[in-house]
């Protein structure tokens, strides 16, 4: 049977508004703050999100009954590919991480009431979050079973405590998901916890801003302390000692909304090399005269096209119901090093201009290395795509 995954018309006219809104009124953001050498902060978000929201584009994940434009996996696959072509794209719109994988996360689990308190003014955005899972070592990292931070019951309230490390956004955000090693509690076994952890807690603070490569996250990335932080039993996020389950239905999604992202810039790097290779003349021709200046672009071609291909096919997939675990680990792998291919193939044909800071080319490279670490490594995601396929050809000897 064959599968038709062309875009609607509404979203296709969609995606045309965003192109518009993000040339004329991101991009311009986008490379002033680049010339700046800074991150984008608080106010720049609230500017560009205010403009957002008036040309009617806020939320694209978020859900339609607070705000949100609802959309599909598929539909978020063009949209949110179309946000992505300027940096700052993603965090006008209000489907930047960490806050659109939370928007999913509390859509799917949180209790009507904690929708209404947390992910209405998310949404809307009134406010930012963050998602407190990774520990430095030797907690939990890319093995998520090494998580250190406990909670216990005492009384009338559970009792955070454990350091977190390299949360993006914290510095300022409204609230934190906090995963935590939970025991038995009433009946429901032990394992990990998502707790929903205020701002204001007394028992959570900002330590330290961690300089990093990238710096496109407001709030930057910062070690968190949770010192005998204390949450009322409504904060529990679902129920007790299915965390891991639950970063599952956050993970899936938000790892190829980062590849949806992530592909727009790499287009927006493709489309500079074009531009740049038709402009420039050395050695007696136009740059694109020269082979290895044409092998260099359709090796981006190819890279981008696979990547849209892997990530519609997942996106379809989702829509339909389906964990796509494996689908969507692909794609981010794929995607993840093909994006750093394109970024770093354009640079090369700027020459020193890629380099030099007239240009934002510099930026997006640094910008999209640390994408092959968010939302898993690479190798960690190898292991699992292996082990997937060993049991997969497993099984179909058994049944020969």
């Amino acid at each position: 049977m064959a599968v038709d995954l062309t875009p609607d018309q509404p979203i296709l006219e969609l995606a045309e508004r965003v192109r518009a809104f993000v040339r004329d009124e991101v991009v311009p953001a986008e490379l002033e703050m680049a010339a700046s050498g800074t991150g984008p902060t608080d106010d720049l978000r609230r500017g560009l999100q205010k403009a957002a929201a008036a040309a009617g584009l806020l939320s694209p994940t978020g859900p339609e009954r607070f705000g949100g434009l609802g959309l599909s996996a598929t539909a978020q696959s063009v949209i949110l590919r179309e946000a992505g072509y300027s940096l700052l794209g993603p965090l006008a719109l209000n489907c930047a991480a960490p806050d659109e994988g939370n928007m999913h996360l509390m859509h799917k689990v949180a209790t009507p009431e904690q929708q209404e308190k947390y992910l209405a003014p998310l949404v809307s955005g009134a406010v930012r979050s963050c998602f407190a899972m990774t520990e430095p070592s030797p907690g939990a990292g890319s093995d998520p079973s090494m998580l250190r931070t406990s909670a216990r019951w005492d009384g009338d309230a559970w009792v955070i405590s454990g350091t977190k490390w390299y949360i993006t956004g914290a510095d300022g955000a409204a609230w934190t998901i906090c995963m935590a090693r939970t025991p038995e509690h009433e009946g429901q076994a032990a394992g990990a916890t998502m707790f929903l952890v205020d701002g204001d807690n007394s028992g959570m603070r900002v330590v330290r801003h961690i300089g990093s490569l990238d710096t496109g996250f407001v709030g930057g990335h910062c070690e968190v302390a949770f010192d005998e932080c204390r949450v009322p039993p409504k904060a529990v996020l679902g129920e007790v000692g299915r965390g891991f389950a639950y970063a599952q239905v956050r993970l899936a999604p938000a790892r190829l909304t980062h590849c949806m992202r992530w592909l727009g810039l790499a287009e927006r790097s493709q489309d500079m090399a074009l531009d740049r290779a038709a402009e420039r003349e050395a050695f007696g021709s136009r740059l694109t005269g020269l082979g290895m200046i044409q092998q260099m672009l359709a090796d981006s071609e190819i890279d981008l096209a696979a990547s849209r291909s892997l990530i519609t096919h997942a996106a379809w997939l989702l829509d339909r119901g389906e964990r796509a675990s494996a689908e969507t680990s692909i794609a981010k792998t794929f995607v993840a090093e093909a994006a750093g291919r394109v970024v770093d193939r354009t640079v090369q044909i700027h020459g020193a201009l890629g380099i030099s800071h007239d240009l934002p080319l510099s930026l997006y490279l640094r910008e999209v290395r640390p994408f092959r670490v968010y939302d898993g490594a690479s190798e960690v995601h190898r292991m699992s795509i292996a082990r997937r396929a060993v049991r997969r050809r497993a099984a179909s000897r058994e049944t020969r």
